[in-house]
């Protein structure tokens, strides 16, 4: 952040002060990178340690600049949100897998006994069958038009004792290929494209919700940031506040020794020091509230010292006044804000499930084509067909061998085709007409939805924008009034020195101006946090 206005002098001087010596009693700095600071050696000495000027040990002293790197680093939302956008890649891997061709195969091998039930095998015969058979293929769901194929080649042996068979043993192969293609149902849009794009829409929603977290993620280090640096500069406002009710208590009892004020008024210094020690005591409580809450944003909750490193504000609380264009922050918050991004993303998957609930109303037409070729071998037999024995004699036998099956089947020789035209449509009202009806009524809810939320946009982008202009009027005008509470306390304090007034009013003055630089100090911090809400609030939702 560069600096245009800083704070007056005292307070800076003051926030650097407690920055140094009042806030961390103990120990060596580190640097925003070094989490882990290694331990001092166990030869050093007494007298070769760092001065108490230094600082203290497992400090970590960060800009706002650099929390935010390490809160990017070390943030477990951020880590647990970065997994998202991952899982959704493999979603839309798993959806586009379905078009990837799957081959298969199966083999059999069988074995039967049947009792004699063929008089073309006489009376006493058993029929037995032994038979084995492998087969393999590809099939595959097309990406264009809905359609898929199947093409499959098996090959098989068979013996048997069935005088009636030509070939024994039988050796045989077929070739079977179809293709199936809808024409109208689930031409144009089928459930698998339905869901591949699904899928690209929940990765797209999960890059979104990403830079979101990342946004909000380093709006709040900011904001958490600024709180820890306004409760140090109000604990040094307390610590200042305590020193002059400490001052005054002392120069209250060298003008009681000397008899130029009553005894009572050391009473009253004694509890205006009593009230700014419980003003110290609560602001240490705050920095350590608003330590913690910087601490889990930015810091690895897995190392050792987690909950025991110190966070130390390098920058100063300082007013860099800034020109607010609420008009084109308007603009840019509806064209880059991440929920209404999202919002817009759900309407395109409304859009996909209105796609394809429409084609599912068309009634089902596929048309399937089928084309078989076989081929045979083995030990062929030639019977006698003219003798009147029966079974009839052989004649003579040939061997057939695999590769001539083959040649049947790769020769075209021995097919068989069809076409198969499929055709359905249900009658009344189907599943997709109250999809359909259900889907409309969604988009309409979502379309609405989308309007009220471009207003609530319009009106926070607003908000941030009047906050900030409004803060800026209060830095000046709690300046004003410290300025002035600071020469009340001078005039009163000459004012008692040549008796004109009283320690009750002295103390009041202090009070006065204690509560005014307090003022101007959150005065400024809210103008610094204003300015980081109204840069966030053109990207993510502030809560």
């Amino acid at each position: 952040m560069r600096l245009k206005q800083q704070i007056p002098a005292s307070l800076r001087l003051a926030a650097a002060a407690v920055m140094a010596v009042g806030l961390f009693a103990s120990g060596r700095g580190v640097s925003a990178s070094e989490q882990n600071p290694p331990a001092p050696s166990p030869r050093q000495t007494p007298a070769a340690q760092q001065p108490s000027t230094q600082v203290p040990p497992n400090t970590l002293k960060i800009s706002v600049d650099e929390a935010v790197k390490m809160a990017l680093q070390n943030n477990l939302n951020i880590k647990a949100e970065q997994l998202t956008p991952q899982i959704a890649t493999y979603g839309v891997a798993q959806a586009r897998a379905v078009y990837a061709p799957l081959l298969f195969s199966q083999t059999t091998s069988r074995s039967s006994t049947s009792p004699p039930n063929d008089f073309l095998n006489g009376n006493e015969t058993i029929l037995t069958n032994d038979s084995f058979r492998t087969s393999g293929g590809l099939q595959q769901f097309t990406p264009w038009g809905g359609g898929r194929y199947n093409v499959s080649l098996d090959a098989g042996r068979l013996t048997t004792t069935s005088l009636s068979n030509r070939f024994n043993p039988q050796l045989d192969s077929n070739l079977v290929a179809s293709y199936t293609q809808p024409l109208l149902r689930n031409f144009k849009f089928d459930n698998n494209r339905q869901n591949l794009m699904l899928s690209e829409k929940i990765q797209q929603i999960a890059d979104i919700q990403l830079r979101q977290t990342l946004t909000q993620t380093s709006r709040q280090v900011r904001s958490s940031y600024f709180d820890l640096l306004n409760a140090v500069a109000g604990y040094q406002v307390a610590l200042q506040s305590l020193e002059l009710a400490q001052t005054s208590l002392k120069n209250n009892r060298r003008r009681v020794e000397v008899g130029t004020i009553a005894p009572i008024e050391i009473v009253q210094a004694e509890a205006e020091v009593a009230a700014n020690e419980e003003s110290v005591i609560v602001a240490e409580g705050q920095i350590r509230t608003a330590e913690d809450r910087l601490r889990t944003l930015v810091m690895n909750p897995s190392q050792p010292d987690f909950w025991t490193t110190k966070l130390e504000p390098s920058d100063e609380p300082t007013l860099t006044p800034q020109a607010v264009d609420v008009d084109g922050a308007i603009a840019n918050a509806l064209a880059n804000r991440t929920d209404l991004a999202q919002l817009k993303k759900q309407v395109e998957e409304t859009d996909i499930n209105l796609r394809f609930y429409k084609n599912q109303k068309m009634p089902a037409l596929d048309v399937t084509g089928n084309y078989n070729l076989v081929g045979t071998a083995g030990t062929q037999r030639v019977f006698d067909l003219n003798s009147p024995l029966y079974p009839p004699p052989i004649l003579s036998s040939s061997q057939r061998s695999f590769s001539d099956a083959l040649r049947d089947v790769f020769g075209n020789e021995f097919k068989t085709w069809s076409v198969v035209l499929n055709v359905s449509y249900p009658l009344g009202t189907s599943i997709a007409d109250a999809a359909l009806a259900q889907g409309r009524l969604q988009r309409d809810q979502q379309t609405t939805s989308i309007h009220d939320l471009e207003t609530q946009i319009v009106f926070s982008v607003r908000e941030a924008g009047r906050q900030v202009n409004t803060s800026l009027k209060r830095v000046e005008s709690t300046r004003k009034a410290r300025e002035l509470a600071e020469q009340s306390l001078q005039a009163e304090e000459k004012r008692v020195a040549v008796g004109l007034s009283d320690t009750f009013r002295v103390l009041q003055a202090q009070r006065d101006l204690a509560r005014q630089r307090v003022s101007e100090l959150n005065a400024i911090i809210a103008y610094n946090k204003s300015l980081i809400d109204f840069e966030a609030v053109q990207t993510v939702p502030l809560r």
